[in-house]
């Protein structure tokens, strides 16, 4: 498996020939976005690569289509070029309306699809939607519906590839992470908080993503979507503390991924 991470909660995943996008966003930055109810951010840090640049993708895993930090416009764009999107079951019946991509699978937490390799030699991907929940309880009828994904080669049971999504650590994710035999994780962090909102939190600070490492006990732990945009309140600050007083096997497990980059993991 190689990482290419681009910027924010976008990795480009190349796994046994596969070649997967986890949440494009490709907008320049210094453009602010409304994110509902009166909250919004600015984005600070553009992509290390533009869509040209990141070349033809067989997948892309959209962990929730209504928050432009994690699908942006020149996302949306690139989504017609993929071969395959996988998402949220409410995300799937939007991006299926504005007819701006081709096969799209929406997902519930729990559920799962199959699909059959692009090419000849692949193997077929077992993807499963992983709970989510983006804020404090009780948020989601206004924050919205989002999802992690577990990526398993077809007849495995080991997860070759877990994306958390956009969560803060909470019980039902406990859970899930429990029951995984996760080879390489994507963790979003960023401890997104809102003036609007005060104290509340919607994603993962740096000391709740290092006990998720420590529940999931993936080979790698991959951090992503903790900088590039003013509503992380923790950012990489706060989370290169966390790592770095972590255990000595959490601080083996995590990987500082370093942008426009392809690293062997």
């Amino acid at each position: 498996m190689r990482l290419t991470r681009i910027g924010g909660p976008t990795v480009l995943v190349e796994l046994d020939g596969w070649r997967v996008l986890v949440d494009p966003t490709f907008d320049a930055p210094g453009r602010r976005y409304d994110f509902g109810w009166g909250t919004s951010s600015r984005k600070t840090i553009g992509p290390a690569l533009g869509p040209d640049e990141v070349g033809p993708v067989d997948l892309v895993l959209v962990s929730h289509d209504h928050h432009a930090d994690n699908l942006d416009d020149r996302g949306r764009t690139f989504l017609r070029s993929a071969g395959r999107v996988v998402t949220t079951r409410s995300g799937g019946r939007r991006l299926g309306a504005e007819s701006i991509v081709g096969p799209v699978d929406g997902l519930r937490a729990g559920e799962h699809v199959t699909l059959a390799a692009p090419r000849a030699g692949l193997p077929d991907l077992e993807i499963t939607a992983t709970p989510c929940r983006h804020g404090p309880p009780l948020s989601r009828p206004i924050v919205g519906e989002v999802v992690g994904f577990a990526v398993r080669r077809a007849g495995e049971s080991r997860v070759a590839l877990w994306a958390s999504g956009d969560t803060v650590l909470y019980a039902g994710l406990r859970r899930a992470v429990g029951s995984l035999d996760i080879d390489v994780a994507i963790v979003n962090v960023g401890g997104v908080r809102f003036g609007l909102t005060g104290p509340l939190r919607y994603t993962m600070d740096g000391r709740e993503a290092v006990e998720l490492i420590a529940l999931a006990a993936p080979r790698v732990a991959a951090l992503a979507h903790y900088d590039g945009w003013s509503h992380f309140r923790d950012g990489e600050a706060g989370l290169r503390r966390a790592v770095d007083g972590a255990r000595p096997e959490i601080r083996d497990r995590a990987r500082w991924l370093v942008d426009g980059v392809a690293v062997e993991v």
